[in-house]
């Protein structure tokens, strides 16, 4: 895989352990550094909030039934881009935030790097000003 991602720091916002393993290890292996990885709205809040080099998120959209929105609207109100990884249509959960992009589960590695590479291009974040 190219390092793509090289010098962003990526929050990883999954409940699903082996899912969350994956997408750590297709960042990593494209030169990104992951943020962090949680499994629960209120520890990605946390996150957002203590760590404002954060470049970009992953969110899945239901963690163990708790809706996503909370966090999603603290990255759009603080200015990081992020993508949503979800088994949902995307129809299903993005009202307020349908310029976020959605990769449907299952996602393959290049997939999210993709997309990943995307939502940073279109918010200016691939340049280093960020």
């Amino acid at each position: 895989m190219t390092r793509d991602l090289h010098g962003k720091r990526i929050l990883i916002v999954e409940d699903e352990y082996l899912i969350a393993r994956q997408v750590r290890r297709a960042i990593e292996a494209s030169g990104g550094t992951v943020a962090g990885v949680v499994g629960t709205v209120a520890d990605a809040l946390r996150i957002v909030d203590a760590d404002p080099a954060i470049d970009a998120a992953v969110l899945d959209v239901n963690l163990g039934g708790e809706r996503i929105t909370p966090v999603a609207q603290r990255l759009a109100d603080t200015g990081v881009p992020f993508l949503f990884s979800s088994g949902y249509e995307k129809a299903e959960f993005v009202s307020a935030f349908g310029h976020a992009p959605h990769l449907r589960k299952p996602t393959t590695a290049p997939q999210l790097i993709a997309g990943l590479i995307a939502v940073l291009a279109a918010d200016g974040a691939t340049d280093d000003n960020r």
